[in-house]
């Protein structure tokens, strides 16, 4: 049993698990994600009328609503299923609206009152049995339909079929260009679904409606989720909103300009009031001038010589109306070169600095050199120790420069461990002198006075030989 929630009469789609034909236990939230459902914001206040208003409005499928008459006075509320008086036989809908507001609806839509039907009864068992079973052979109606007409060569598209709850007839929504000729269709429609036809021509909005899908937003159409009037759009609104005249991006998914166009119209309207027309030329000493853009945003108008259009002047719309009315006084103003004042520069700071690419390097480039700058220099002992072994050797200045990882004093090395220190430059087959090699190994008492708590550590192995030196 179904309540029709999201779509009357669709199983699949319901508020909860418990559902009569009453209606929904959970009124409150029941469709309320639906575009076809109604908030009754006068269900808590009490009528302060005697007479109370009979009127319901009961909702189909396919976004299908009408009004009927509660003649038997059945207790009824939002998302009750009930069976209604219909041509042929009776259907079967969901109770959308009760109450006062029904009246307001009626007048809204113009509704005639004289065409009004009336209400049989709640939806039993029987009925709801009835009207399911239709449901479920609307899908393979459809796909059937449509290769009749494909075979028969009618350039229409079927776009949705509504089975009536009794199944008495089929309504074919569909969509085509151009007039059909449906005679030879509609015999061979009744000839192979035993039933009466009616066919209904929609709209594109209507089919997108109902097909739905994602717009160029990212969100869900709108026609599909809460729009349910469909207001004529023109390419004048785009034009008003400063916008290119461009089929491609103006267009929506139904193939027609974007119900969205309509939604800032009257902002943009608000702010065009201010500006002068667009039309606007100014008389200047150099020549005549036009208008040929406008940005409403920063209230500013572009205009150009019209012997030389390459050069475009932007002016605040204060300042043009000064000019027009100079014009208007007879008087002829300044070339626009002269008019227009240098644009100062807005000093913009980017907290996020997402448009700097290397910030990470930089702060860490700025990390290492405060860590350098820290750190403790012993060059200078290490080279004036090279530098009076070098002499002790009998070697060239140029060592001086890059001392051997065995002559740096931060290291000293133990003469117990039997280890001799990697030579600079090979003597000629000649020893070296074992003194000064203990110079070596041994820091200076200079050194130890500079560094009193620098310890000495021992090398696990020996420093290897190099060859090419």
């Amino acid at each position: 049993m179904s309540c029709g929630c999201k779509t009357s009469g669709d199983s699949a789609h319901s508020c909860g698990p418990k559902k009569t034909a009453n209606g929904c236990e959970s009124v409150n939230t029941c469709g309320n994600s639906y575009k076809l459902s109604v908030f009754d914001w006068l269900s808590n206040i009490n009528n302060p009328a005697s007479n109370r208003c009979d009127l319901v409005e009961v909702r189909f499928k396919n976004d299908r609503k009408s009004f009927y008459k509660n003649v038997n006075n059945i207790p009824l509320h939002i998302g009750s299923v009930v069976t209604v008086e219909s041509s042929p036989g009776h259907d079967v809908g969901v109770v959308s609206l009760t109450g006062e507001l029904v009246k307001i609806q009626m007048k809204k839509k113009k509704f005639p009152e004289e065409s009004i039907l009336k209400i049989y009864r709640q939806a039993n068992q029987k009925d709801l049995e009835v009207w399911q079973e239709a449901r479920k052979k609307e899908d393979g109606v459809k796909l059937e339909a449509r290769k009749i007409a494909h075979r028969i060569g009618l350039e229409m598209k079927v776009t949705d079929v509504e089975y009536q709850g009794d199944s008495s007839k089929i309504t074919f929504y569909y969509t085509a260009d151009n007039r059909v000729d449906f005679r030879q269709l509609i015999k061979e429609y009744a000839g192979a679904f035993r039933t009466k036809i009616d066919m209904k021509q929609i709209g594109f909005r209507q089919e997108a409606a109902k097909v739905g899908g994602i717009g160029s937003c990212g969100r869900e159409l709108c026609c599909s989720t809460w729009l349910t009037d469909f207001r004529s759009v023109n390419t004048n609104v785009a034009r008003y909103q400063q916008l290119s005249i461009n089929p491609q991006k103006l267009a929506g998914q139904c193939g027609k300009l974007k119900c969205c166009l309509n939604y800032e119209l009257d902002s943009y309207l608000d702010a065009l009031s201010n500006f002068p027309s667009s039309s606007t030329t100014l008389d200047t000493e150099k020549g005549r001038a036009f208008c040929i853009k406008i940005d409403v945003f920063k209230k500013k108008m572009w205009f150009a010589y019209v012997d030389s259009s390459m050069a475009w002047y932007d002016f605040d719309i204060d300042l043009v109306k000064k000019l027009i009315a100079k014009n208007k006084r007879g008087e002829k103003i300044l070339p626009l070169e002269d008019l227009k004042q240098p644009d100062i520069p807005v000093h913009t700071i980017d907290l996020i600095q997402e448009n700097n690419v290397d910030r990470f390097e930089k702060k860490n480039r700025g990390n290492n050199r405060s860590r350098n700058q820290n750190r403790p220099n012993n060059n200078n002992s290490g080279q004036n120790q090279g530098g009076q072994q070098g002499q002790a050797q009998g070697q060239g200045p140029k060592k001086n420069n890059r001392p051997e990882r065995s002559e740096r004093p931060d290291r000293p090395e133990n003469n117990n461990s039997g280890s001799q220190p990697r030579p600079q430059q090979k003597p000629q087959h000649k020893p070296q002198p074992k003194a000064a090699t203990e110079k070596t190994d041994t820091p200076s008492d200079s050194e130890k006075q500079q560094n009193p708590n620098k310890k000495n550590f021992k090398k696990k192995y020996p420093p290897k030989k190099d060859k090419n030196a």
